[in-house]
């Protein structure tokens, strides 16, 4: 009986030790699934998942964008400011240098005087009643060159005051160049992670990221009549121009003729009208009377997000014309394809 059981505690025994191994490779190989160096445990994103990703990515980088609109805005505004001071400073120095030729001029002919004393030049002028002539005009010149001096001494404040000037404002100009580096870095930084993600989609579902907008908005020109709609030529014009630049590629920062971002296409549109708008949303949003969703009229501005991010131009019929992101040019949309934040009549 003995030699009986001893095989069946082996096996017994040999059964246990299996089984932990089992348990023990199962375990390392779920902490491995957990540890995220397997595939399964890092399985591909889906097609809305990605697309999901990339909106916000596109939406967040439009939020830098903007701000590095607004910073790129100061910055050029500091640089015309510094060269203006600039430009000052150095019609203040030729006049400097215009007062300090005439002082040297009075000064060479008090040297080549003598600089007697006037009593004493009276005493042997063979002509005393020359003399005193002279000696009157010499009085009026000194008059003179105190006046000269004066000059000097002002155009000498003024410079150091324009110097001092210019100095604050190029300190202002390098940190708003940082500014401008920094959410440059930003945008591209989004970008690139929208790319990178938007390489791991089949064509077709990359194509679909950038196409799924259109395919809800009508044709380019289909139902709508904006020039006849507008409340004025000049948002009339507005929306002719948007509707020339349709096709355009989105290019952050750009602000036409051939490229844009959001506000650069609400820009130059404006501008085409013969209206100067601002360069960012939420400055643009701010011009003219804001209006609400419900009395849109054609040429009227539209904003999206909480932030103001985003704007479009509306031309009627509930759509828009707008830059979208890089992942599709400038288009017609509708409104509510993303959150409505409020609208303005700038025309």
């Amino acid at each position: 009986m003995g030699t009986h059981r001893r095989p069946r505690q082996r096996a017994k025994g040999g059964g246990r030790a299996r089984t932990a191994a089992t348990i023990t490779l199962a375990g390392a190989a779920t902490a491995t699934g957990l540890g995220g160096t397997t595939v399964h445990a890092d399985p591909q994103p889906t097609a809305a998942q990605v697309r999901a990703k990339v909106d916000k990515l596109y939406q967040e980088a439009e939020v830098a964008t903007e701000k590095y609109n607004g910073a790129k805005e100061k910055a050029d505004a500091a640089e015309r400011r510094l060269e203006d001071l600039r430009d000052e400073a150095a019609r203040k120095e030729d006049r400097l240098n215009s007062a300090r030729e005439a002082l040297g001029s009075v000064a060479a002919a008090q040297y080549r005087s003598g600089g007697l004393d006037p009593a004493l030049q009276l005493a042997l002028s063979s002509d005393p009643d020359r003399y005193l002539d002279g000696a009157a005009f010499a009085e009026r010149a000194g008059s003179r060159q105190q006046a000269e001096v004066g000059r000097v001494r002002k155009e000498l404040r003024g410079i150091e005051q324009l110097r001092g000037a210019a100095r604050v404002e190029a300190a202002s100009l390098k940190s708003r160049r940082a500014e401008l580096k920094r959410h440059r870095e930003t945008v591209t930084g989004k970008l690139e992670k929208a790319r990178r993600l938007l390489a791991r989609l089949t064509t077709e579902d990359r194509a679909d990221v950038g196409d799924r907008a259109s395919r809800s908005a009508p044709g380019p020109r289909e139902g709508l009549s904006p020039s006849s709609q507008a409340p004025n030529s000049r948002a009339a014009a507005a929306v002719a121009y948007a509707y020339q630049k349709l096709g355009s590629p989105y290019v952050w920062g750009a602000t036409g003729p051939n490229a844009f971002d959001c506000s650069g296409l609400t820009q130059a549109a404006y501008r085409a009208a013969g209206i100067s708008l601002p360069r960012t949303t939420y400055a643009q949003i701010d011009t003219g009377r804001r209006v609400s969703r419900s009395e849109l009229l054609p040429g009227d501005l539209v904003f999206f997000y909480s932030g103001i991010s985003h704007v479009g131009i509306y031309v009627g019929d509930g759509r828009m014309i707008h830059a979208p992101n890089p992942s599709a040019p400038v288009r017609v949309a509708p409104v509510d394809e993303m959150p409505f934040a409020g609208a303005a009549r700038v025309a």
